[in-house]
């Protein structure tokens, strides 16, 4: 099957954000088909340098399979995990970095493959992993997780008012036949969820919730987030761009903790505690796409890029 074309989103945003020192080390955890790659080696001068990641085998080959990323001696490409980065940075001499661009979420081509299991549109196996090879599927797990466990998993990370009666549904369903099949999920959900958003399918926030989950995107968001703090050099970029409230929160949150520092528990208000130093500044308010890039690329819709700049003091 061709590759399907990935429209990036909010590409001159982030890389203008990004690149601030053009003989820089900057790494792109998210590579898909190398949209915010090119564009960053484009902003490079000839020392700079560019260590790109994703756990997808489909975005490493294609970005192996491109003769011009191949050929430039600036550019790096490791089939690795977010929570590896400091062990791929330790790998390429580059202990430190100028820029960290992540960009978060499911890429078109990994939407639009059925055989990758991520869509309801197109009935498929119901794989949903970044990394086929790795890991339990979205079916296995639903063929064996408890009826309490699913619905914690659709409630907390679908935000979903009906997890409850999902979960009880998909129970029922898995004791008279596997669900196998991106299809009979949908078919399932559809039943269990009677009202819904105009314009949303039943199964969106369903399907969101198994990704996230089987992937382990929000463990793995947080640990790359934590790594950022102690190989950014300073003055160097965090830009992240967030598709879900889920994954915005969590990186407003992680901003805001190192920006002003994390709330006190209540016990511990008044006591005389050291001074908390800022470790990041925020650059910019939140952007979302321009009304023409929305139009183009629907699917730019939901994202937030936010940016924030490691300050200078002492590394832990």
């Amino acid at each position: 099957m061709p590759d399907v074309d990935h429209v990036t989103v909010l590409l001159e945003e982030a890389v203008e954000a990004l690149i601030w020192r053009p003989e820089g080390i900057y790494v792109d955890a998210t590579f898909g088909r190398g949209g915010h790659s090119r564009a960053i080696l484009a902003r490079l001068s000839a020392a700079g340098r560019l260590v790109a990641l994703d756990r997808d085998p489909a975005a490493i080959a294609a970005g192996r399979a491109d003769p011009v990323l191949n050929q430039d001696r600036r550019f790096s490409l490791c089939a690795r995990r977010f929570s590896e980065l400091k062990t791929v940075l330790a790998q390429c001499a580059a202990p430190h970095i100028d820029g960290l661009l992540l960009d978060l979420g499911v890429s078109s081509p990994q939407i639009e493959e059925a055989g990758r299991g991520f869509s309801f549109r197109a009935d498929g196996p119901l794989d949903m992993r970044m990394d086929p090879n790795s890991g339990q599927s979205a079916a296995q797990w639903l063929a064996e997780a408890p009826e309490c466990e699913i619905g914690e998993v659709i409630a907390d990370y679908g935000e979903e008012r009906f997890a409850k009666q999902i979960a009880r549904a998909l129970v029922a369903a898995r004791a008279r036949a596997p669900i196998s099949t991106t299809g009979q999920l949908a078919a399932i959900v559809a039943q269990a969820v009677r009202t819904r958003e105009p314009g949303q399918d039943p199964a969106t926030r369903t399907f969101q919730a198994v990704r996230i989950f089987v992937n382990q995107e929000l463990a793995e968001l947080s640990l790359v987030l934590e790594a950022a703090m102690s190989v950014l050099n300073p003055g160097g970029r965090l830009v992240v761009i967030s598709f879900h409230s889920l994954e915005d929160r969590m990186v407003k949150r992680f901003i805001s903790s190192h920006v002003r520092g994390a709330p006190l528990h209540p016990r511990l208000r008044g006591l005389p505690l050291p001074a908390f130093r800022p470790q990041l500044a925020v650059l910019g308010k939140p952007l979302r796409p321009s009304a023409a890039e929305v139009a183009a690329n629907p699917r730019a819709r939901s994202a937030m890029l936010r940016v924030a700049e490691r300050l200078a003091q002492e590394r832990a």
